[in-house]
């Protein structure tokens, strides 16, 4: 049976969006019409209204932005224009904060500032680049790298994840930490983890640990999503439960 969506938040007059729980292995959004093994269809099938918003991309609607297929946690989608034309600007002003909890492996290797996991808080801000097979996995590009490892970067937007360490157990070598972002990309958090030496526990992607082929669910969910609607009006929404 088709992972289903939990609805947070229903849309109404004064709040015209959906805040929905999307379950890991199910996409965020349709490839095609056709399509409706995704958040965003079976959203739509219970608020019909939803597909009367026009978006960035047609088949998305008022979908503000996607999660990995493999993560699970909060998104929003408008259910007026209005809403969707107001919330895609705050996007772009960096006003919509998204926060994730993971727990994640300690790596230690060259790319790792030693005292590292030592820190409460650590902020990454990089551009990122396609890499490997199929393009499949993007890697952070620094503003003081390489002109080399510069010229690979298509887009030229820095991207920042700040990353608060909340625990650290030792015996098995784990970190429980929170990581917010507001300007997003694909795989930033998993990446940005990956590289600082907090690889995501069962991240078949960027957790060099991790059996590629493993169905275990990654440890890792979008936990959290505040924004203001209308102005002034901040929303805050948060998932109970982590990466279950």
């Amino acid at each position: 049976m088709m992972n289903k969506i939990k609805i947070i938040h229903a849309p109404d007059s004064q709040k015209p969006f959906v805040i929905l729980d999307k379950p890991a292995g199910l996409p965020s959004a349709p490839l095609n019409e056709s399509d409706k093994e995704n958040a965003f269809a079976q959203a739509a099938e219970l608020f019909p209204k939803l597909l009367n918003v026009k978006g960035k991309k047609e088949i998305e609607h008022g979908l503000l932005h996607r999660l990995d297929t493999a993560t699970a946690g909060l998104m929003i989608i408008a259910a007026t224009q209005e809403c969707y034309d107001f919330l895609q600007q705050e996007q772009k002003e960096g006003s919509i904060i998204k926060t994730y909890l993971a727990e994640c492996g300690l790596l230690r290797n060259e790319a790792v500032v030693p005292e590292l996991v030592e820190r409460q808080h650590i902020k990454l801000t990089s551009y990122f680049r396609a890499y490997g097979p199929g393009r499949k996995e993007v890697r952070p590009v620094f503003p003081d790298d390489s002109e080399t490892a510069l010229k690979k970067v298509e887009k030229k937007v820095l991207y920042t994840t700040n990353i608060k360490i909340l625990k650290i157990n030792k015996e098995e070598n784990t970190a429980l930490v929170e990581c917010s972002i507001t300007n997003g990309y694909r795989h930033q958090v998993r990446s940005h983890l990956s590289w600082a030496g907090l690889p995501i526990i069962n991240d078949p992607v960027y957790n060099p640990s991790t059996n590629k082929k493993s169905t275990e669910q990654m440890h890792f969910c979008a936990s959290k999503i505040q924004f203001e609607y209308p102005r002034g009006d901040l929303n805050s929404y948060d998932r109970k439960d982590t990466w279950t």
